[in-house]
């Protein structure tokens, strides 16, 4: 309808004066105005009316399936951002710019494409941030593990997630990365196992060494009764019989790294006072070594001077 309209003025030629303007195209003018008076009534009414109701609709939706508050806030805005987009699009089809409706679906259609492509990286970080909001495989304050890295967490944003090491060196992490990857979170239950090795002599008094380092594990703050300490014999090596002490804490009070710390001094102390030794790796040569002369080997006689 408007692009007739344009039709005819450009066919007929401009006129000179209001009067000849009105006379001409008195008819074509009021059409135009009606359709532009329906079209901005017809988006006002359905972006007013319709984003709040999309909006709430979202908001109620994700609450329900316990979303965290920030995925809720984003996917209301989106929301928003839909219902804009919608009462464009439904205004244009009431007001009849059928030119203008496919003209803007065309434009979206190669936007979307666009950045699709151009940004398919970061939409894959976003979604990725949205599960690990939603599925809280760790949270801000927990120390976790992935492919040889590990960290503890300071912020979960939607497209990367920020850590701190122990050496106060901070990563920043892609949400792909890290949704992608196979997640060790150590504080994420109730109590925590502990293991710390000790290597003792193959002559000395395997029970005697496990009472040791039982008592040394009782005496460790942080260390709970329940389930209590064991410390097996879990391998027989080259100079040493091993003895893993397996203790528990309640990794939400007690840090493992502080334990492991702990026990090792303590059990090395007590080892040294009662004698029990704690050998090193080493090799040992047996056997004799015969050393020949060089005439004996080549057969040769010395050359006189």
């Amino acid at each position: 309808m408007v692009a007739n309209h344009y039709g005819v003025l450009l066919q007929q030629g401009f006129p000179t004066t209001v009067g000849e303007l009105l006379a001409r195209y008195g008819d074509a003018l009021v059409s135009f105005a009606v359709t532009v008076v329906i079209f901005v009534v017809s988006f006002l009414v359905l972006y007013l009316v319709g984003r709040p109701v999309l909006v709430r609709v979202t908001r109620r939706a994700l609450g329900a399936r316990d979303f965290s508050p920030a995925v809720v806030s984003l996917a209301a805005s989106i929301a928003g951002v839909f219902a804009l987009v919608g009462a464009f699009g439904l205004a244009a089809a009431v007001a009849g710019f059928g030119a203008v409706l496919a003209a803007f679906a065309t434009l979206t259609g190669a936007l979307a494409l666009a950045v699709g492509f151009a940004a398919q990286d970061l939409i894959a970080n976003f979604v990725a941030g949205v599960f690990i909001l939603k599925d809280e495989p760790f949270e801000v304050g927990d120390y976790i593990e992935w492919s040889g890295n590990g960290g503890i967490v300071r912020e979960i944003q939607l497209r990367v997630t920020k850590l701190d090491t122990f050496q106060n060196e901070q990563l920043t992490v892609p949400n792909a990365d890290l949704a992608s990857a196979v997640v060790k979170n150590p504080v994420a239950n109730d109590t925590r196992r502990v293991d710390v090795e000790f290597g003792i002599e193959y002559d000395a008094d395997v029970d005697r060494a496990r009472s040791i380092i039982l008592d040394a594990a009782a005496a460790v703050d942080g260390v709970l009764d329940d389930p209590e300490p064991a410390v097996p014999v879990t391998a027989l090596g080259d100079s040493a019989v091993v003895l893993t002490a397996r203790v528990w804490i309640d990794p939400a009070e007690t840090g493992a790294g502080g334990v492991t710390h702990a026990l090792l001094e303590d059990v090395k102390a007590r080892f040294d006072a009662e004698g029990v030794g704690m050998p090193y790796p080493y090799t040992e040569l047996t056997g004799t070594i015969g050393v020949e002369s060089l005439d004996s080997v080549s057969g040769a006689e010395p050359a006189d001077d």
